[in-house]
């Protein structure tokens, strides 16, 4: 595969859907725009299911024991999308066979080295049902019992790395202006030893390392599900797309598991749509270009998850009229054919992390031949 493979930070399977909280898509929705300018087949969307909420979701139903977790897990993935358009690359957990696979290999691999090891820590834990509460006062989040107490017994452990950040620019897929850098003055330096074993009911098991009734961190085990996609891909880079405030609380476990035997992972960073204030903000502006539910969408679905691309933190509401009438322009003025030229351009841009071209007509209207997003296919 030429150039890096964009895949989304895998999203945590809570109760919604994306017609419901569009938000939830918007890194799915980058990732397949910048592979289609780059000309990859559809990837797979990613999805975190290693939760305390899935472990409590799946307790609390009626048919748990006869339900397996991970075809609850399924049937809520699938519920997720209009049932005539499933993912066309389909979906990949971070539960998933292969995923643990490659996450137990490049644990031992690192246990060799020294990176990682296996030691008896003394952790705060609920005397009720054996969860991990970690520090604080607060009552135990599996089970809400207050017997909280210290317990020794073996985990993985990250030691203290170095004094240099778990971030910085060779972690993140930007051009050397677009580098964050008050992300990375605030990413941890030296971060602190690190215990990466949990206590999950569902996720990468580490019992084969003697852990047993543990699993990975799934803060860690995200990471490998993005690199394991992008292995089968046979893709050298893959970029991850995700906020700013995430990439701040999982880099610290994913410095461990960002590349293997010649893979490696990035961040691309991504800011928030303001999906709540499209239909007040646009009820009167739609009309008046005649946008039709085809560009509507186009413009909310895949037009607005490209400017989170610049507008890191969030799009002001009051900057959607004018996008949008940026973006209706670019539509009425569609070349006939791609120019090689701009569309080589194009892609050297989105190779180089510069989410500049979003804002050139020129090239995004490129992009737009490329993608079809008034028509799409899914």
């Amino acid at each position: 595969m030429n150039g890096p493979v964009f895949l989304n930070g895998p999203v945590q399977n809570g109760s919604f859907d994306f017609q419901g909280r569009p938000g939830k898509a918007v890194g799915i929705r980058i990732a397949a725009t910048l592979n289609d300018i780059l000309g990859h087949r559809p990837v797979p969307h990613l999805w975190n299911t290693v939760t305390l909420a899935g472990d409590l979701r799946h307790r609390r139903m009626a048919a748990a024991a006869t339900t397996r977790r991970r075809d609850l897990e399924a049937d809520l993935i699938a519920a997720k999308y209009l049932p005539s358009a499933p993912p066309v690359g389909g979906v990949v957990t971070d539960a998933d066979a292969e995923v643990a696979q490659l996450a137990l290999a490049m644990i031992e691999e690192q246990l060799r080295r020294g990176d990682l090891r296996l030691s008896r820590e003394t952790v705060r834990t609920c005397r009720e049902c054996g969860h991990l509460t970690g520090a604080g006062g607060h009552a135990c989040r599996a089970c809400g019992s207050l017997r909280i107490g210290a317990k020794s017994a073996l985990h993985l452990v990250a030691e203290a790395g170095d004094s240099r950040a778990v971030l910085d620019r060779s972690n993140i897929h930007a051009a050397h202006r677009r580098q964050p850098l008050h992300l990375q003055r605030t990413a941890p330096i030296g971060a602190p030893r690190l215990i990466l074993s949990r206590t999950r009911q569902y996720g990468i098991e580490l019992s084969p390392l003697g852990l047993d009734g543990l699993v990975l961190d799934p803060r860690a085990g995200l990471h490998v599900a993005v690199l394991s996609v992008a292995r089968a891909l046979q893709a050298d880079v893959a970029v991850m797309t995700t906020t700013q405030n995430a990439a701040r609380n999982i880099a610290a476990y994913g410095q461990y598991f960002r590349a293997h035997q010649g893979t490696r992972l990035q961040y691309a960073l991504h800011g928030h749509a303001p999906y709540d204030d499209v239909a007040g903000t646009l009820s009167q502006v739609y009309p008046a270009y005649r946008a039709d539910a085809g560009t509507r969408s186009a413009f909310e679905r895949w037009f607005l998850p490209l400017m989170t691309l610049k507008e890191k933190t969030a799009i002001p509401a009051p900057q959607l009229v004018a996008l949008f009438r940026y973006f209706a322009r670019t539509l009425m003025s569609l070349p006939a054919h791609c120019d090689e030229a701009v569309l080589q351009e194009l892609r050297q841009a989105v190779v180089a992390g510069d989410p500049s071209w979003v804002t050139s007509r020129v090239k995004l209207a490129h992009a737009v031949l490329l993608a079809d997003p008034v028509h799409p296919d899914d």
